[in-house]
């Protein structure tokens, strides 16, 4: 199995970029991510990958690094809304569900 790697920080452009998001931007991207997650458990890189096409329309959204996103599903399992089994630090070796 491969040495499993932590996703990378936030550059210090990409925290520029985020820091500029509203409290609307960052409820449309947990809301995004909520409706992408189901049931079954699903890899965060392919929820994240799903939320971010699906959102590549919106502009003020352009260019926000799947980092982020990730952050925001770290977000949702803190707050009890999803569960999630791995370590949500990479990724592509985590999964989430939407709780039972």
């Amino acid at each position: 199995m491969p040495k499993e790697i932590n996703d990378p920080p936030l550059t210090q452009k990409q925290l520029e970029l985020v820091s500029k998001l509203s409290e609307a931007n960052l409820n449309y991207i947990d809301s995004a991510l909520l409706a992408n997650i189901s049931p079954q458990w699903k890899k965060v890189a392919r929820v994240i990958a799903t939320t971010m096409n699906e959102s590549d329309d919106r502009g003020t959204l352009k260019g926000i690094p799947d980092v982020f996103y990730s952050q925001r599903v770290s977000h949702l399992v803190s707050r009890g809304l999803i569960e999630s089994q791995g370590n949500l630090q990479t990724m592509r070796y985590s999964e989430i569900r939407l709780l039972k």
